[in-house]
């Protein structure tokens, strides 16, 4: 049979959970996800998991911080003097808000701590510095690559 590597593109289920067993996604009872290995689509522990398993294969995956969304970067919490902030906002801690940034990409923070003086805002993944437990199924191998002659 054949197993899955570099550059398949590939589809397979998944559940992924948090160290307490919280589901966080699944793509169960939804179509199957789909990526090519080694595109970058997926967090690196997920591919890394996928390469070698045949079709209709499952397994649980452990994937550690520097294999998924990273570190915790404690330079990617800022704190802000309220007196920047527009008096008509009334920010709450846990509050979630996408930005943009100069080169038109949007990244998510969360509003972290809000007291009268200051606003302590986070722009680490909301996932980056824990571990994630995958669940996967592969599905099947949708194509391979075009060996060169």
């Amino acid at each position: 049979m054949v197993s899955a590597k570099a550059n398949d593109t590939v589809r397979m289920h998944y559940t992924a959970r948090n160290e307490d067993g919280t589901v966080l996604y699944t793509s169960v009872d939804k179509e199957p996800l789909q990526f090519t290995i080694g595109q970058g689509y997926v967090i690196s522990g997920l591919e890394e998991a996928v390469l070698g398993m045949e079709p209709g294969e499952s397994k649980t995956v452990k994937i550690p911080p520097e294999k998924g969304y990273g570190p915790h970067l404690d330079e990617m919490v800022i704190e802000l003097d309220r007196t920047n902030i527009p008096a008509q906002f009334e920010p709450k801690e846990g509050q979630v808000m996408h930005i943009g940034q100069s080169d038109h990409r949007m990244i998510q923070i969360e509003i972290s701590e809000v007291t009268e003086s200051k606003l302590v805002i986070d722009a680490n993944h909301p996932l980056a510095g824990k571990d994630l437990y995958f669940e996967i199924k592969l599905t099947d191998i949708v194509s391979e690559p075009q060996q060169k002659y």
